[in-house]
């Protein structure tokens, strides 16, 4: 098996949850909203992700905002960039792996303008050999197509097999598999009861770091 490694995005490589937070920060100030509603905002967050159109539907209702729901979304995805983190030891660990040999790619779902932001604010953009966006490329996860133009721009092909790590049991795990790779689950605790066949389960991203290291 060729040492190609493809990693999701957002709570995988990034901590949008902590973004998230800061962007609830910001919109609470610039609202003059009180702590009932930044639980109200963080509370619709937890029940509605990842659909941002019903999370600022109800946002728009709930807060009777003047703007239209694609205008707070858009700007949403315009901040967002400048507030999201890699996790610790991620770029490291990247280095690391491509200095091992590996090819490493990423592949998410998400609008161009939102992850491309995020791959290139954080620097993931330059550290990796190739990435695949389904809102530039027309395809999402689990479909097995955006994998392969991942891989592809890594310079590698799905069919010499390779490695999906990601925290999405459907997209990541089922899709990963699906294109014949095997598969590292981030379990965030966001699938509880759901049945899975990943080759690991982690709980944080460095571990997927070690078992790169480890393979042979």
């Amino acid at each position: 098996m060729q040492r190609l490694v493809l990693f999701d995005l957002d709570r995988t490589l990034i901590d949008l949850n902590d973004a998230f937070l800061r962007w609830v920060e910001e919109f609470a100030e610039q609202h003059h909203l009180d702590s009932e509603d930044v639980a109200w905002l963080v509370a619709l967050d937890q029940g509605v992700h990842p659909h941002r159109e019903v999370f600022f539907s109800e946002v728009r209702e709930h807060f009777a905002l003047p703007e239209p729901v694609e205008e707070l979304w858009a700007s949403y995805r315009r901040r967002v960039p400048h507030l999201v983190r890699c996790y610790p030891g991620v770029l490291a660990g990247i280095a690391d792996l491509r200095s091992a040999g590996w090819l490493v790619g990423i592949v998410t779902n998400g609008m161009a303008d939102n992850q491309l932001g995020k791959l290139r604010r954080t620097g993931l953009a330059d550290a990796v050999d190739g990435y695949a966006v389904s809102g530039v490329e027309g395809i999402r996860k689990p479909e097995s197509g955006l994998f392969e133009i991942a891989a592809q721009r890594c310079g590698a092909s799905l069919a010499e097999g390779g490695w999906m790590v990601g925290d999405s049991l459907i997209a990541d795990v089922e899709g990963g598999q699906a294109a014949g790779l095997r598969t590292i689950w981030i379990d965030r605790g966001t699938w509880p009861g759901h049945r899975h066949r990943a080759d690991h389960v982690i709980a944080d991203i460095t571990e997927a770091f070690v078992i790169m290291r480890d393979t042979r």
